[in-house]
């Protein structure tokens, strides 16, 4: 059984009150986790706002590398673990777990490296006379790190964080409260991280996400989640005029063209569409397909869908796990149950599979096919393994589709003509659009989206620009 404890300016601590956590492919306690509220998110507040007072941080770029360099050599010995641990919490199958540790630990090493190349610039205005444009930390940053992926969505939150100076407060989600504590313990107990720098607290409610938005003591706000909640975070921070990273919704379109693969493309859209059983902002929701290949479409992908093997994440042959936990399967299922009464076909009637335990949080995938673009199920980002099959005519009706939604966060182009691709690419209004592939996210590439997909990009190096402020020092030293 695993425990987790807030970790706050330098301790571990708890108040006694404690929460379970849940494996949701069938139910079984997995340890519980302190649970807090507003007042650990203050005490946490204060913490790294002293913290980040102290130059030893926020101005010593070559402690900031050594302390990521170290945190990631601490987290390679413990991979295995750790993704164990990341299965039986969030569900997801043990190899996408490894992967997303891997790639979570080569972005500590990305962040690492920036940590000691963030430059500015210097201008001679006139004879003499200098400007000099620094990038600064922000402040304190509060992080609200969601479920899904929790640890790529910590680091690439964490790490710019860190590299850029900021001290940080870190809130994951409840339902992975255990991992991302034991992710964060190798950072929090280096000997080199001052006390305060870094802080964990852990809720079931709110109170203590509020508290975040709304003090002015935090200077950035990076949270990835709804855009519902996202909207509301805004709201709520409007006053303090705080610095917003919000990845939020997505309702990724895949364009597959008349001459590509229907076969080879098929199984890769049905991967794209179940990964993290659905549960991915950049998962695959729409495919829209070339009136001439509707048919191939139409039967290459219910039977790459109806393929997929669901299980504990945990067993070799898992394909896809269950959702995160039986709210959010109860919730989802009855959003798939309403787009099946309300499509023009249904092509593959998914649901809670048989043969599974009714503790867990399973859902088979569905595909639908539908012509309507302005569908709730074409425009609702509904969290779960529901696919939608569309049709189109010639290029501009498939551009016109895809940006026929309120979401920007990502798409994809299947076909074998690169330049036409390309156009493609650049007519979508989606801040990633991917060329015959779907998903492919690494530390070196930015992300985020248009429109109610967000604010600003995580990933890569414009991440930086997130948690940093640019200062504008004058200085006229005369001439010879």
């Amino acid at each position: 059984m695993q425990q987790a404890r807030h970790f706050i300016e330098g301790q571990w601590c708890d108040d006694g009150e404690w929460s379970d956590s849940l494996d949701p492919a069938n139910g079984e306690p997995l340890g519980r986790f302190a649970d807090g509220g507003e007042a650990q998110a203050r005490y946490a507040v204060e913490a790294a706002a002293r913290a980040f007072k102290n130059p030893q941080w926020a101005q010593n770029p070559r402690l900031r590398q050594q302390v990521m360099l170290d945190w990631a050599t601490a987290l390679k010995s413990r991979q295995d673990e750790l993704a164990q641990l990341l299965t039986r919490e969030n569900g997801k199958p043990l190899a996408q777990s490894r992967g997303e540790i891997g790639g979570a630990i080569s972005e500590i090493l990305y962040y690492a490296g920036l940590a000691r190349h963030n430059p500015g610039h210097v201008l001679e205005v006139a004879p003499g006379e200098f400007s000099t444009m620094l990038r600064e930390p922000a402040g304190v940053a509060a992080l609200i790190i969601p479920w899904n992926a929790p640890a790529v969505l910590l680091v690439r939150a964490l790490a710019p964080a860190l590299a850029a100076g900021c001290t940080c407060v870190v809130k994951p989600a409840p339902q992975t409260t255990l991992f991302n504590a034991a992710f964060l313990a190798p950072l929090l107990e280096l000997p080199a991280l001052a006390p305060g720098v870094v802080n964990l607290f852990a809720e079931t409610g709110h109170a203590g996400a509020a508290y975040l938005v709304a003090t002015p003591e935090v200077d950035v706000l990076s949270f990835t989640g709804s855009t519902a909640t996202g909207t509301r975070i805004m709201q709520d921070a409007a006053l303090t005029m705080k610095k917003l990273s919000l990845e939020l919704g997505g309702k990724s379109c895949c364009l597959v063209l008349e001459d590509a693969d229907i076969a080879a493309v098929a199984p890769k859209l049905a991967a794209a569409a179940t990964i993290i059983s659905g549960q991915q902002c950049t998962a695959a929701r729409r495919v829209l397909v070339h009136a001439s290949r509707a048919m191939d479409m139409k039967k290459a992908l219910t039977a790459a869908l109806a393929e997929i093997r669901l299980g504990h994440g945990l067993e070799a042959a898992t394909q896809m796990g269950p959702l995160i936990d039986l709210r959010s399967r109860e919730l989802v299922d009855q959003r798939i149950r309403e787009s099946m009464d309300s499509c023009d076909e249904v092509l593959l009637a998914g649901g809670r599979p048989s043969g599974m335990p009714d503790s867990g949080a399973f859902l088979s995938p569905t595909l639908i096919a539908h012509q309507d673009s302005g569908a709730f199920f074409c425009q609702e980002e509904i969290f779960g393994p529901l696919l939608v099959l569309e049709t189109f005519e010639d290029d501009i009706e498939a551009v016109h589709r895809a940006n026929h939604t309120e979401f920007g966060l990502s798409a994809s182009v299947w076909t074998s003509d690169g330049a036409r691709a390309l156009r493609l690419a650049r007519a979508l209004r989606n801040g990633t659009v991917w060329i015959n592939d779907h998903n492919k996210l690494f530390a070196e590439a930015e992300t985020g989206g248009y429109r109610k997909s967000g604010l600003g990009r995580l990933h890569g190096y414009d991440a930086l620009l997130d948690f940093t402020e640019l200062k504008h020092v004058y200085q006229n030293v005369g001439t010879l």
